[in-house]
């Protein structure tokens, strides 16, 4: 496990760990090692406690003369596996150099050269910051906005492409002269290209092809990882967007996928990755984040509540992507099974691809929280917030697709998933429930709805259904309730997949943190949607879903903003969705063929509402039966 702190729930992400973590900062540090090689041992003066995330992310640094620290309350105190000591001890350390372990050190160095052994030279990771022209905020180094960051899977390779998709959000924010740094890492995690991307001053689209980045810079084919940069970011410092992969030339199957932004910060466990079925294969995408090797071993996978984990044997290289056939580490485990990766902090969040009958799909697992406690709390709250934690998801026409889902654990200590299924059709009517019961962490249950539905139910427009806690027969719930979906065609047998958890919707009282809203505090009572647009015979399509915990507006009031590559808007369509009901919608039928033909190569729809929050899934259809699916983002 890596000594690193990545995101708290409370704090939101660690800004250290992007500053140290990025590819530019390795480099950097690489120097830097050499340059202090001839000048150890070392001491590493520790004010902030960075030092356990920089020796776990760049262990071979040159010998340590020791960790020294200034407040005296941690004085013997342990980190990356040394005894702090006072830095009143400095002096006589014998050390030749002393390294700051911290930014933004240009009054401290002068303070520390004079407690320094004579003769010590004293640097800081002031050494290994980005290039000035990189920081939105010069002033403050380690200020988030300066490290808006984000890695995509990324392939051009077998028949198959990839391509990114988002917006300008940032100039929603009042953000100005936005760029994309970008660097594309090949399977062994060498660099292949790096580039710079200009983005719109208004909210415009964005759209990277790798068919195109092959052609730009020459390259053979790859399977890697796109590092992504946004420079001059306000708002927001996650870059969010919706990844598609597609069958081109030399495919031996038409197939598309969507899965979105990969949550920028490692973590020590993920969960929701399927077991594969017998005519299935399932390979998780390793790909290590950082310069460091994962050592064999680093990473383990497991049978959901077994505890028998298995080490993924060899090293992965600094940046390299590795695909993991799980059914060679886990013989026997067959779907409906689910798969735990203990991934140590090494990746962030992976995506995982199923293969049947030759033809792949891809989607992602999530992360599995480590700080959760169940809450006895939400046993009681019906008086207040109706039916309180919600997971909505797309019901399908069931005349030509099979909806399934399957509940999976997201927090270490779930033990248990008390569940009921909700089901409604497209005007908001309760049409159907189901207990799922008081499933253990181990179950192996996955739900297809044409087993709770009657025939002919949402055939022809298909509706939602809602996960929520049930506890008529005990259990315990922690607020952090997650599911895999599954959708298949019924005639082509393509499918696709998506995960997500559950929030509190549209109500009026709060609890906790929830409902929450992209921006502000809660209720968060409002939408913000991005849609992408078909392109290549494509074509674009989004389930809207209105769910409510308690009673809310009997219908929304949705604006749909259809905006051209530089973000302008051109067109606007205004719908009405029932509450508790849902709507799929095909921009090529809302928006006239001209409107949508003069957005250009990266137009998009953004979706608006300030009376509610629509929870929203999107994806792609094409030909006979070939789709692709996944929930949306929102800024």
């Amino acid at each position: 496990m890596l000594e690193i702190e990545t995101f708290d729930q409370r704090r939101g992400g660690n800004v250290v760990y992007k500053a140290l973590a990025h590819p530019l900062a390795a480099e950097a540090v690489a120097r830097l090692y050499e340059r202090l090689a001839g000048q150890a041992p070392i001491a590493l003066f520790d004010p902030d406690g960075i030092a356990p995330a920089l020796l776990a992310l760049y262990p071979d640094a040159p010998p340590l003369a020791g960790i020294f620290v200034q407040d005296v309350r941690e004085i013997g105190a342990t980190r990356a596996g040394l005894r702090c000591r006072s830095l009143s001890e400095l002096r006589g350390s014998g050390a030749r150099a002393v390294l700051i372990a911290a930014f933004d050190t240009a009054r401290m160095e002068s303070r520390i050269a004079d407690a320094a052994p004579p003769g010590a030279a004293v640097i800081s990771l002031d050494a290994v910051r980005l290039p000035e022209a990189m920081l939105g905020n010069r002033r403050r180094y380690l200020d988030p906005l300066n490290f808006a960051t984000n890695y995509a899977f990324f392939r051009d390779q077998d028949g198959l492409s990839t391509r990114l998709v988002t917006a300008n959000y940032w100039a929603g924010y009042g953000a100005r002269d936005v760029r994309l740094w970008l660097r594309l890492f090949g399977a062994g995690g060498e660099a292949l290209a790096n580039w710079e991307e200009n983005l719109p001053e208004g909210p415009g689209g964005i759209a990277i092809d790798s068919r195109a980045i092959r052609t730009r810079f020459d390259l053979p084919e790859f399977t890697g990882q796109l590092f992504l940069h946004a420079i001059g970011a306000t708002g927001h410092d996650v870059v969010k967007y919706a990844l598609d992969t597609f069958s081109t030339n030399g495919a031996s199957h038409p197939t598309l996928s969507c899965t979105h932004d990969a949550n920028a910060w490692p973590a020590a466990r993920y969960a929701g990755l399927p077991a594969p079925r017998a005519d299935e294969k399932v390979l998780l995408w390793v790909q290590n984040s950082h310069a460091a090797p994962i050592p064999s071993g680093g990473i383990t996978f497991d049978r959901m509540g077994a505890e028998a984990p298995v080490p993924l044997p060899g090293t992965v290289p600094p940046y390299a992507t590795v695909a993991v056939d799980v059914a060679k580490l886990l013989p026997g485990v067959r779907w409906p099974a689910q798969i735990e990766v203990r991934a140590g902090r090494h990746v962030v969040r992976p995506r995982y691809e199923v293969v049947r009958n030759g033809r792949p799909h891809i989607a992602h697992v999530n992360v599995e929280r480590a700080d959760l406690r169940p809450d006895p709390g939400l046993h009681a709250l019906s008086n207040l917030l109706g039916r309180g934690h919600l997971l909505p998801f797309p019901v399908l026409p069931r005349r030509h697709f099979r909806s399934i889902v399957q509940p999976t654990p997201m927090a270490e200590t779930q033990a248990t998933l008390p569940l009921r299924l909700d089901l409604f059709d497209n005007a908001g009517t309760r049409i159907a429930e189901h207990f799922l019961g008081c499933l253990p962490r181990h179950h192996d249950i996955a739900l297809d709805l044409d087993a709770v539905l009657s025939d002919g139910a949402l055939a022809e427009t298909g509706g939602h259904a809602e996960l929520v806690y049930d506890f008529r027969d005990g259990g315990e719930a922690d607020g952090w309730m997650h599911a895999l979906m599954r959708y298949e065609h019924r005639s082509s047998g393509h499918a696709a997949e998506t995960s997500f958890g559950s929030h509190m919707f549209n109500t009026l009282m709060t609890y906790k943190d929830e409902p929450q809203s992209y921006t502000g505090p809660p209720p968060g009572l409002s939408t913000r949607l991005f849609l992408k647009l078909g392109e290549g015979g494509r074509r674009s399509f989004t389930v809207l879903i209105y769910p409510a915990s308690a009673s809310w507006h009997p219908h929304s009031e949705t604006a749909l903003l259809l905006h051209d590559s530089a973000g302008k808007v051109i067109a606007e369509e205004k719908i009405a969705i029932a509450c508790s009901g849902s709507a799929m919608i095909f921009p090529d039928e809302i928006f006239p063929a001209s409107a949508i033909a003069a957005t250009g190569p990266a137009g998009y729809v953004l979706i608006r509402d300030a009376t509610c929050r629509l929870f929203g899934y999107h994806g792609l259809m094409m030909g006979e039966g070939i789709f692709s699916l996944d929930h949306m983002f929102g800024f």
